[in-house]
């Protein structure tokens, strides 16, 4: 069964007055949806846009598993376990933030930042928090995320060029920039796709695009 979800369909939020505009795909702070709480193992899929020097004060998060992927500009990552790095578009950042941890997250370049940021639950919660960031990962490289039972996969695709869709449980397409086709439907940037039982199935893309695949297990 394929779900798909518009880009206009995500909940806004964000402080716009402060240079941050969030958009979400799941039940989010005041936009309390109980029909939408979670996929699989993700819980968040929020598309943030924060302008020069605009950011995320220090702020707590436990029990998940945060991904970020850039997009456009330079993300700056500090947290109390004492990572402090700058991610740019082709990195994956991980936090797991296990029993608890406090971040920073800011834009201090002079030009706009978006990125894109999923939370997945852990099979486990508690532990020790830790982190990773793998530097301009190629196209097609599965990353693992033992942690939540997932593997993200990034695919930046030609006009034309086609690539599978994981046999899974649950795969949660999320499209970064560009057009696909999925199953009898187009996707546009920022629109995304819920998979149950995936199998056998292709996505196509109409011109250059880039597409977050999560491929888990539960």
């Amino acid at each position: 069964m394929i779900s798909v979800r518009r880009a206009g369909e995500r909940y806004r939020g964000g402080d716009p007055a402060a240079g941050i505009e969030s958009l979400h795909a799941f039940s989010f702070g005041r936009h309390y949806d109980p029909g939408n709480l979670r996929f699989g193992a993700i819980l968040a899929c929020n598309e943030e846009r924060l302008a020069a020097r605009a950011g995320f004060d220090e702020h707590p998060h436990s029990h998940t598993e945060i991904v970020t992927w850039v997009v456009e500009g330079e993300l700056t990552h500090r947290d109390t376990a004492g990572h402090a790095t700058v991610v740019r578009p082709g990195d994956v950042q991980r936090l797991s933030s296990a029993g608890g941890v406090r971040h920073v997250e800011r834009n201090d370049g002079d030009v706009p930042l978006v990125f894109v940021q999923m939370w997945l639950a852990p099979l486990r919660p508690g532990g020790e928090p830790s982190y990773e960031i793998v530097r301009g990962i190629a196209d097609s490289t599965p990353y693992a995320l033992p942690e939540a039972g997932a593997m993200l996969h990034a695919r930046r695709l030609v006009a034309g060029e086609r690539t599978a869709v994981p046999d899974a449980p649950h795969v949660y397409v999320h499209v970064v920039r560009g057009h696909v086709a999925l199953g009898g439907d187009e996707l546009g940037p920022g629109d995304a796709a819920r998979i149950t039982d995936a199998e056998d199935l292709e996505l196509t893309a109409a011109d250059a695009a880039e597409v977050l695949l999560w491929e888990m297990g539960r």
